[in-house]
């Protein structure tokens, strides 16, 4: 063996502090350095192979904010952000180039995939102890690996198939694999990880929560093959694949480690000081205290947040009437036009903050002149609203000590699933009567009506659609949902809108405005390389368009 050095980002001197310590940290908690280590110093510790391997876990995103203060939900129709130059605006505004990329993840996740490959190249001939140990870390290693394959694969389809290590001895400029070879692979990956990690989040010790585990594969296996069976990856509609996707959805429901929520307990669930690691939750990142959520996104007027994440009029006008279950859309909905948010889906207020809301013990002023919406503050909503989602009311951010919250970026949870076997089943085999189970245990929760009977199978798939729209609002899920379903020109190459409130005495008059444009073409269903690879790659080549 190559008596290699590695920079290692977690030090081996915290790691071992930790260890003698017994400090109350979860594992994921290093401090962080720069520093080398012999390759055979690494795998003659059992300490440092297992910090190899935990070092594996920081390439999960983080995706609470992406350098900015931004969502990706800015980057949809879903939000506009109130920072006209924020970077997220090159998604929408055609300045998106090879040379002028963002959310440029290439050669950050091809690093994390190295060191699960190393690990996997090393970890069977290492001093870990016990033994029996070694079977579960290389099934987090194989879960790992397939994760940073698929976020890959989500942004720039084919890619780079890395399933060993590389050296620079070896020749570094290889041709992309296909979209479907590399979805093999993932699958593979996910299967071998499934076969001996714990089932699920309730199975780990509290020192080990966070870690992947059987749920966690089958989860990425069932969203991975979602998109192989959706239109941008499947152009000939072949069926059997989304049987495929509703069979490995069907796979986690089938485990019974997972349920839903209720509807009083789902703001927190993704608020880990409240409730930690909840039934819900399939699989999240590692867990720190922030609250720069809260200063990015609340309204203006709470201690100078910045108000980032503005909803979209169309994001609202997505959730459904609540006596009816009807779109407001429908003439026999019930909706009022002058009485807007009356009735509505009661996810709009858990996950949308309007005119007239309560936001840490006070009313939200959206209307024109109010103390959130003052045209003088750069930061002042654009559209009228502000996003509650995330938000935890017990964060503090003003003049005094501040309040920080534990949280982490929950990558998989049950109603996702849930969906996901609706969607897939739907396409396999229409609105059978498990699909309308699955959707309407989401709906439920939400205490909406169910769905009407009789539906056909376009009219179910876009309610399916609709309900992913409102459920997995803000989640990064809807980026890629529109790719994925090529809806592009329809959702994202047109304005956004939103609402303009105007108070005169106590009556309220409300106007909707376009809040923003929206540039999207055909090229833009896949990311671009980022030209910097492909002078180190030519053999790579560049996605089309671009």
């Amino acid at each position: 063996m190559k008596n290699r050095k590695y920079n290692v980002s977690v030090t081996l001197v915290a790691l071992i502090l930790l260890a003698f310590m017994g400090c109350k940290k979860d594992y994921l908690d290093f401090d962080l350095t720069d520093g080398s280590i012999r390759e055979s110093d690494v795998w003659a510790s059992d300490l440092h192979s297992r910090g190899f391997l935990n070092g594996a876990y920081g390439g999960i995103p983080l995706r609470y904010d992406l350098g900015d203060g931004s969502l990706m939900a800015s980057g949809t129709d879903e939000a506009v952000n109130s920072n006209p130059s924020g970077n997220i605006n090159i998604f929408n505004n055609g300045t998106w180039t090879a040379q002028n990329t963002i959310d440029d993840q290439y050669s950050n996740f091809y690093s994390y995939i190295r060191r699960t490959n190393l690990f996997l190249e090393n970890s069977s001939t290492s001093a870990i102890t016990p033994r029996t140990d070694i079977p579960k870390l290389r099934g987090e290693a194989f879960f790992l690996r397939a994760l940073y394959h698929f976020e890959l694969l989500e942004r720039y389809g084919g890619i780079v198939l890395a399933t060993h290590s590389y050296d620079l001895s070896q020749n570094l400029n290889q041709p992309k694999s296909s979209f479907d070879e590399v979805v093999v692979q993932i699958v593979k990956d996910c299967d071998s990880a499934a076969i001996v990690l714990p089932e699920s989040l309730s199975d780990l010790s509290n020192a080990d929560k966070g870690r992947a585990t059987k749920t966690a594969a089958l989860a990425l296996e069932s969203r991975t093959l979602l998109y192989a069976a959706s239109p941008l990856n499947n152009k000939d509609g072949d069926v059997t694949k989304w049987q495929a996707a509703a069979n490995a959805a069907k796979a986690v429901i089938d485990l019974n480690k997972n349920n839903l929520l209720t509807l009083a307990q789902l703001p927190n669930l993704w608020n880990y000081s409240a409730l930690a690691y909840n039934s819900e939750v399939i699989f999240a990142s590692q867990t720190n205290n922030t609250n720069t959520i809260e200063i990015n996104n609340a309204p203006i007027s709470y201690d100078g947040a910045l108000g980032r994440t503005d909803p979209t009029q169309e994001l609202v006008n997505a959730f459904d009437m609540k006596t009816t279950g009807k779109p407001i859309t429908d003439a026999t909905s019930g909706y009022d036009p002058q009485n807007p948010y009356a009735d509505r889906d009661p996810r709009l207020d858990l996950f949308i903050i309007r005119n007239g809301a309560n936001f840490k013990s006070a009313a939200v002023e959206t209307f024109m002149g109010g103390k959130d919406n003052n045209p003088g503050n750069v930061n002042s909503t654009r559209t009228g609203y502000y996003m509650r989602k995330f938000l935890s009311e017990s964060a503090y951010w003003g003049v005094g000590n501040a309040v920080k919250v534990r949280r982490a970026w929950v990558l998989f949870r049950y109603s996702e699933i849930l969906l996901n076997y609706a969607e897939a089943l739907n396409e396999a085999q229409g609105p059978v009567t498990d699909v309308y189970t699955y959707i309407n245990q989401v709906r439920a929760r939400a205490t909406m009506p169910p769905l009407p009977v009789g539906l056909t199978k376009e009219q179910m798939r876009g309610r399916i659609q609709n309900e992913r729209r409102v459920e997995l609002c803000f989640e990064d899920q809807r980026f890629f949902d529109i790719r994925r379903w090529k809806l592009g020109e329809q959702f994202l190459n047109k304005p956004v809108s939103g609402i303009q409130i105007t108070k005169t005495g106590t009556a309220l008059i409300y106007q909707t405005v376009q809040a923003d444009t929206r540039i999207f073409t055909d090229k833009m269903y896949l990311y671009p390389f980022p030209q910097t690879e492909l002078y180190k790659e030519p053999k790579l080549e560049q996605n089309p368009g671009w």
